[in-house]
């Protein structure tokens, strides 16, 4: 099978990174491409990015689908153009987001997501009200990184996650954690290893739904929700 990555900010590193990690996970006989658009943000941390990214999402979930691919995975943890994508798509299209939290509310009775900035706690609570997972949502711990940061500092971003993560296990009753951000990709282990509670990473989660899927043979509905639109926008 071949699925298709958008990493949906311009940054080259987090691609790069978000490749590495997936190349070490993905079965023997699933191909794998990861992108980011040409134009766009640099990083994803408000809506405003979420929306300016959009075109650049649209434009490779378009490709990906010409190109003969077999699903797509969106690799920013606001899910940001995901229904307009699935829209346009006739393949899955995975968020990472709405994967992880339907995994971490399978997993455990209450789950934490560690989010990036303070803006964005109430993005997470908004999210697990539209996803239907409200009532195991416990927290959104802040690690007061921005998503580059992440990327480029490892080790901190490392040890602040187990930091938090230890916090809200001990204070919120979580027993599941979420990284929430791809550029938190490939941390989950070590931190699991050392907080002895479960941690998703949500790129891994939703790249491995995704060949599920495929071998499934299933996909989006095209009923109502994601029924392909008109073929050009109307003025």
């Amino acid at each position: 099978m071949k699925i298709f990555v958008i990493n949906p900010n311009t940054s080259k590193s987090m691609t790069d990174h978000i490749r590495r990690e997936l190349e070490k996970i993905k079965r023997s006989d699933t191909e794998i491409t990861v992108v980011n658009p040409d134009h766009g943000p640099a990083a994803i941390e408000c809506v405003r990015d979420e929306v300016l990214a959009g075109p650049g999402i649209l434009e490779l979930v378009a490709r990906a689908n010409a190109e003969g691919y077999d699903a797509v995975l969106i690799a920013c943890f606001s899910d940001p153009a995901l229904d307009a994508a699935r829209e346009i798509s006739a393949i899955p299209v995975i968020g990472i987001e709405e994967a992880a939290l339907h995994m971490a509310a399978m997993l455990g009775h209450k789950f934490s997501v560690l989010t990036s900035l303070p803006r964005r706690v109430s993005t997470r609570d908004l999210h697990a009200r539209l996803r239907g997972v409200e009532s195991a949502f416990a927290s959104a711990p802040v690690l007061d990184m921005p998503v580059l940061e992440m990327d480029a500092n490892p080790e901190k971003a490392k040890a602040r996650a187990l930091e938090l993560a230890r916090k809200a296990v001990k204070e919120d009753g979580a027993e599941v954690i979420i990284l929430g951000c791809a550029g938190l990709a490939g941390y989950a282990r070590e931190i699991e290893q050392e907080l002895g509670a479960v941690v998703l990473d949500p790129t891994a989660v939703a790249f491995k739904i995704a060949e599920a899927l495929v071998d499934l043979g299933v996909r989006h509905s095209k009923v109502s929700r994601f029924a392909t639109p008109p073929s050009e926008p109307r003025a």
